[in-house]
């Protein structure tokens, strides 16, 4: 008696799409990983590269007095990475916020308390709309941020009556090494999708692909950011962009149903 040939494995969600990731190197890592493993292509191009400061002064000065503030905030992962003490450093009563999970998820990784997330927006906003930041008359805050960030924060908090103090524990510059092969992979077919997560990497993006004619094929990919402000920037700059969720789970979800789609795997443009 003839055995049935067993029936075909299911093809991965992801096969045969071409992700383009550009996250800074360190925080492209498990996106890749998770894209892999759902049969996506990554190409990775990382569109800001984050340095430590030039002068390293106010984040050790920051580190001495921790002990006089009466609550923290980092504002990214980067933040946390080149701008959080050792955990014997941190003291105990002094609670810690951040604007999404991923910069709660890197502050617990390196052995600090658990942050407090906003309930509303995973930003700024949403910071700023949690009951215990909206009474801070009389408090001191030290915000962790990158160079150059923005000020709404730390502006709406002293507003507010508290006295706040930035520590600027790391910068971002662009990347010194050329589109070339990214320039291929977009001319070539092999890149389907494009993901972003900072207007400022997006404008880094169209720069170095300024000299090629991929610059011209981006508004074929489906875009995708997290925050409504980069989607609004490569709305701008003519691109098919749309908002996902916060984080790489968000992202994937974001994928996932992309794929499911008449634009998935076997169709992408």
């Amino acid at each position: 008696m003839r055995v049935p040939d067993p029936p075909p494995a299911a093809s991965p969600p992801l096969a045969g799409v071409g992700v383009i990731v550009t996250r800074p190197v360190r925080q492209a890592a498990g996106l890749v990983r998770t894209l892999d493993g759902l049969g996506g292509r990554s190409i990775v191009w990382p569109a800001i590269v984050i340095l430590p400061p030039d002068d390293t002064t106010g984040l050790a000065r920051a580190h001495a007095a921790l002990h006089t503030y009466d609550l923290a905030i980092f504002v990214s992962a980067n933040a946390v990475e080149f701008g959080a003490p050792d955990r014997a450093r941190w003291p105990p009563a002094l609670p810690i916020y951040a604007p999404g999970r991923g910069t709660a998820d890197a502050i617990t990784d390196v052995g600090l308390p658990a942050a407090a997330l906003p309930e509303t927006t995973f930003d700024s906003d949403g910071l700023l709309a949690l009951p215990a930041l909206a009474r801070v008359a009389g408090q001191r805050i030290v915000i962790f941020r990158g160079e150059g960030g923005r000020a709404q924060l730390g502006d709406t908090l002293r507003g507010r009556g508290a006295a706040v103090d930035y520590v600027t524990c790391y910068r971002r510059a662009a990347p010194s090494t050329d589109a070339a092969g990214l320039a291929r992979a977009i001319e070539s077919g092999a890149a389907h999708v494009l993901t972003l997560t900072s207007a400022e990497g997006l404008a880094n993006l169209l720069r170095a692909l300024e000299p090629h004619p991929a610059r011209h094929r981006l508004a074929g990919l489906a875009t995708f950011a997290a925050h409504p402000r980069i989607v609004e920037a490569a709305r701008a700059a003519g691109l098919d962009a749309r908002t996902t969720l916060p984080g790489n789970g968000g992202l994937v979800t974001a994928l996932l149903e992309w794929a499911a789609t008449s634009k998935g795997p076997g169709k992408a443009p």
